[in-house]
């Protein structure tokens, strides 16, 4: 099988949307499919105001028409609501293309906390953009219910996955910090909420692994706190099993892969009970952490459960899921296309 992935979210960018594309087309390559991304480095573009590594191409929808006939794919999965997703979309309706895409960020919710503008009105304008999709993939199922509630359709639940090779508690090292360890993994932006972790009295250090656009003002106002900036790979891996403790403040996450990744770390989780932890530790289950709308509370009951036993939280939490899961909602671009591929499950929604 062809298939297309257009996504304003590619690398170098780094965050969850990224990360779990970049394994899944992997995963999509590796079972022997023909994958070709369209992402914002095939065009001019501009910084993203407040998130200058972001940037937002000037997609054309004419242009992105010609790009997908030259590729000829047999499916398309439009990833994101920004320019090319909306280029993406556009161009699929006026040649009859039929397409999945997938809600990965609560972004009405991002929205409303930088700027004026209401989450109603941001989710009317992508309720519209979903209701072509012939399936919508959604991480959770608090996330599935809320957007039914708000009207959305062709819903279909996605889970997610996490490398246990990479990540696991055998990488547990010497921190060289006070104990116990809180720490939290992740971008340093307003959204993530990081303030409500640093602001905890909680004995022992706060750790923080991550870069972005609120790191120097948290730095200046958490002076006791340590920043070790953005880790991959090993080095996150080591950071993430020689804590005690990881702490998720974000309350508009989707998900959450550092949780997981935390899990497997053999680390406790200490979060607020919202959509993404709530999902994870139900299915984790009590072991695996805590939820409380006092995050202080949580970590302190986080850290008397001790380590986490990997294999007895992670369950069906694997990237074949995913990637399973992901290859099974796909549809032909066209009822032509239909034999290059095991069709999906769901029926061709109208180009509407």
């Amino acid at each position: 099988m062809k298939l297309l992935i257009a996504t304003d979210a590619w690398q170098p960018q780094v965050n969850g949307v990224v990360r779990t594309m970049g394994i899944v087309i992997d995963t999509m390559r590796a079972r022997g499919h023909d994958v070709h991304v369209i992402s914002p480095q095939d065009f001019r573009s501009m910084p993203c105001p407040g998130y200058p590594e972001i940037p937002l191409a000037f997609a054309r929808p004419r242009r992105l028409a010609r790009m997908i006939e030259d590729y000829a794919p047999d499916a398309i999965h439009i990833v994101t609501e920004g320019p090319i997703g909306f280029a993406a979309r556009r161009a699929c309706l006026r040649n009859g293309w039929h397409f999945t895409s997938a809600f990965h960020t609560r972004f009405p919710e991002y929205l409303r906390a930088r700027a004026p503008i209401p989450v109603p009105l941001t989710h009317a304008l992508f309720r519209r953009f979903h209701a072509a999709s012939s399936n919508v993939l959604v991480p959770t199922q608090s996330i599935l219910d809320d957007l039914t509630a708000r009207g959305y359709g062709h819903l279909k639940l996605w889970t997610r996955g996490v490398n246990r090779t990479l990540f696991h508690p055998g990488r547990r090292g010497e921190s060289g910090l006070p104990g116990p360890v809180f720490a939290y993994v992740g971008r340093l932006a307003t959204e993530k909420n990081i303030a409500a972790f640093l602001e905890l009295a909680l004995p022992g250090s706060k750790l923080v692994v991550g870069d972005g656009p609120q790191r120097g003002e948290l730095e200046k106002r958490f002076p006791d706190a340590v920043f070790v900036g953005a880790k991959t790979g090993e080095p996150l891996a080591e950071a993430f099993a020689s804590a005690d403790v990881f702490v998720f403040p974000s309350r508009t996450d989707t998900f959450g892969l550092v949780i997981l990744e935390a899990l497997a770390s053999g680390l406790p989780v200490a979060a607020y009970p919202v959509p993404g932890p709530l999902d994870i530790l139900a299915k984790a289950g009590p072991s695996a952490g805590v939820l409380d709308e006092d995050l202080a509370k949580a970590a302190l009951g986080a850290l008397e459960l001790g380590p986490v036993d990997p294999d007895a939280v992670l369950g069906d939490f694997t990237w074949d899921a995913c990637a399973d899961i992901f290859e099974a909602a796909l549809v032909p671009r066209t009822p032509a296309h239909a034999p290059a591929f095991a069709p999906g499950n769901a029926e061709l929604q109208p180009a509407v």
